[in-house]
């Protein structure tokens, strides 16, 4: 028997050269534009997606994977012979496809499947992942890593930044008014993720003050020098190098990764994203 499989969903922006490393399957959300559907990371990468994007008429959708996708997986991983299962999703708080893989687990009757809701998006999700699979190359056992993702998900921590108020307008989550007026003064939103879901943190205005604004408000959050930290960007490589060196020079921290924000999450934000990702001890 083989031992610990992982599988995600591309909520987690997980990069592919570590999905390859780690042999983590990922499982797409698809996004609508007008002209058809794409499998996230499949059919579209980030970068295609964000030139789509800016020439969209309308702001694409989304679509949940759904139970049987799980199953699917799942069932293939038994196949091949792993003897536990492991199903890490981007946070319930904002998308079905948590819900699909308890479908799933439930529906297979199968002990040996675990199912996690990270309670974050991105490569906050991602790093959980990659952590645990990392564990699992490392031979721990089934019951360290489980203890390990729980303690991981509880701390885990994700600070960002939208370049344009306008996909937030779009969405639903900034009026009229509001979109108006902080474009007026360029004022940049910076946000995070509270019990699963989106919420407003702060806010700045320019570009400078964004960067040093971030690394306080993970500070704050529990941030310290020598953590491992994960950055990550949506069709915005000039900051994200410009936020590295900052974290470098004020954090040193003891790893620092990098993760492309793909289709799904990005069609919610925009192009011009920046993120910290990290963990916080408790």
């Amino acid at each position: 028997m083989k031992g610990i499989k992982i599988i995600t969903d591309s909520l987690s922006d997980m990069p592919k050269d570590t999905a390859e490393k780690y042999n983590i399957k990922v499982l797409p959300l698809t996004v609508r534009f007008a002209d058809g559907e794409y499998k996230d990371g499949v059919d579209l990468s980030a970068d295609e997606f964000y030139e789509k994007l800016n020439t969209a008429d309308e702001i694409p959708q989304t679509s949940q994977i759904n139970p049987s996708e799980f199953k699917m997986a799942i069932e293939e991983a038994l196949a091949e012979g792993y003897e536990s299962i492991i199903i890490i999703n981007g946070s319930g708080g904002v998308s079905g496809t948590h819900q699909s893989a308890v479908i799933a687990k439930e529906e297979l009757e199968n002990d040996n499947i675990y199912v996690f809701d990270s309670r974050s998006l991105s490569y906050g999700c991602g790093m959980i992942v990659t952590m645990a699979a990392e564990m699992v190359a490392e031979g721990k056992s089934l019951d360290e890593i489980l203890k390990a993702l729980n303690k991981m998900i509880e701390g885990a921590q994700q600070i960002f930044s939208v370049d344009t108020l306008k996909y937030l307008h779009k969405n639903g989550r900034l009026s009229t008014g509001k979109m108006a007026l902080g474009t007026l003064l360029n004022v940049k939103p910076i946000l995070g993720i509270v019990d699963g879901k989106v919420e407003p943190i702060d806010k700045v205005r320019g570009n400078k003050k964004l960067y040093k604004k971030m690394i306080e408000i993970c500070k704050e959050n529990g941030l310290k020098n020598g953590t491992r930290i994960s950055i990550g960007h949506a069709s915005n490589r000039q900051g994200l190098e410009k936020l590295k060196k900052l974290i470098i020079d004020e954090l040193n921290p003891s790893m620092i990764e990098e993760a492309d924000i793909g289709c799904t999450i990005g069609t919610h934000t925009g192009a011009g994203v920046l993120a910290i990702f990290f963990i916080a001890e408790s």
